[in-house]
């Protein structure tokens, strides 16, 4: 495929912006083009219980494995200020964490083995819901990755605008953070402000409570590894002289192994437990992590896509650390081995799920290249 053709495709997908699980003109769009290559080889499937979902399977030459790729095709509940022509279309919906490049090296990815077998067997998943509602897991947990579309590695990358375009980029063990939703509620009893003794505080309550989860990281979590523990959002109290009876808290969790994470919850239901014995009062904690798992790189996978990336001479591979930003692909990560990875594409100035965020398409082409030869690099090793 050519670059021209690589750039039209993301710009019709960058107009048609939608959100996890309603994203149908998408859908609509990836299937057309689709079926606008070669099918010798191809075999679509559609999922009638995740319906936006895509998946294609390209078969093989002389398979003796089948290897994923997979790119998510939502979008953000954002207003586009890029200023773009081809900005999105539909109000409030934007493309701001750059799928639509992911879903652009997916088809291009695709559109060469369409037109030039593989040895092994490709499975291409087009997965809906990563921003929200964990469309990986959903996928996953409804079997669909079992009998002849069972994928013995995964593959999947993610646009960063702080590197250069086209720059590939990974690390050795975890690339995302695993992220976990944090809701507690701390339920007492409300009273006047002058009469304390009749009443259970709240706001006290949950003072106290917050104090001692802003311990856990620092006195839980060696100093060499990372974690980050944040409530945003708090509320309590109707007016000044009035006890509040109720408060509620809404946080998030992050952590950069699985076995952390865990920890890190359990410490949470600790601490509400706690609460709830001193201060006499009912604390309900409520984890909800979905999806969003740590995306921990296979070792073996991932030294293989790094020696070959830097071996090659048509690549600009650039070393990288972890970072706290979250990831649905963690979960398959965490079902099958395989390596996620970044590619660059230019726009240090703005940042991933801004407004005005607008990747450098002269990444599409180097990505899809490189990426295709790395491929076709796994197939010649031996199972």
């Amino acid at each position: 495929m050519k670059e021209a053709e690589l750039i039209a495709i993301r710009r019709n997908l960058h107009q048609i912006p939608e959100l996890a699980l309603q994203e149908k003109e998408t859908h609509a769009f990836l299937l057309k083009t689709v079926k606008s290559f070669p099918q010798t080889w191809l075999t679509i499937r559609t999922l009638p219980k995740l319906p936006t979902a895509l998946l294609v399977k390209v078969h093989g030459q002389a398979p003796q494995r089948t290897i994923g790729y997979r790119t998510d095709i939502d979008a953000l509940p954002v207003t586009e200020q890029t200023g773009l022509p081809f900005s999105s279309q539909h109000p409030g919906i934007a493309h701001a964490c750059g799928h639509d490049i992911h879903m652009t090296v997916a088809l291009g990815i695709l559109d060469y083995f369409a037109h030039y077998q593989p040895k092994d067997n490709l499975i291409f998943f087009f997965q809906p819901a990563e921003e929200s509602k964990n469309g990986g897991k959903l996928a996953y947990d409804m079997g669909t990755f079992t009998g002849d579309w069972h994928i013995d590695e995964f593959y999947g990358l993610h646009d960063r605008p702080d590197l250069p375009a086209g720059t590939i980029s990974t690390r050795l063990g975890t690339l995302f953070a695993g992220t976990t939703e944090i809701n507690v509620d701390l339920i007492g009893k409300s009273g006047h402000a002058a009469l304390p003794q009749n009443a259970n505080d709240m706001i006290v309550a949950t003072a106290s409570f917050i104090n001692q989860i802003q311990t856990v990281v620092a006195r839980n979590v060696s100093p060499t590894d990372s974690a980050v523990i944040t409530f945003g959002l708090m509320r309590a109290g109707t007016i000044r002289n009035v006890i509040a009876g109720h408060a509620h808290l809404e946080g998030t969790l992050r952590g950069f192994t699985q076995k952390q994470i865990d920890f890190l919850q359990q410490r949470i239901r600790d601490i509400g437990q706690g609460i709830a014995a001193s201060f006499n009062c009912e604390v309900n904690v409520d984890l909800n992590q979905g999806g969003y798992y740590p995306v921990e790189n296979n070792p073996q996978l991932t030294q293989d896509f790094i020696q070959y990336m830097q071996g090659d001479p048509a690549v600009t591979f650039a070393p990288t650390g972890p970072v706290m930003t979250g990831e649905d692909f963690g979960y398959l990560l965490n079902k099958i081995p395989g390596t996620m990875f970044w590619l660059g594409v230019n726009d240090p100035d703005s940042q991933l799920h801004a407004p005005d965020f607008s990747p450098d398409e002269a990444a599409l082409a180097p990505g899809v290249t490189a990426v295709v030869h790395f491929l076709e690099h796994r197939m010649a090793e031996k199972n």
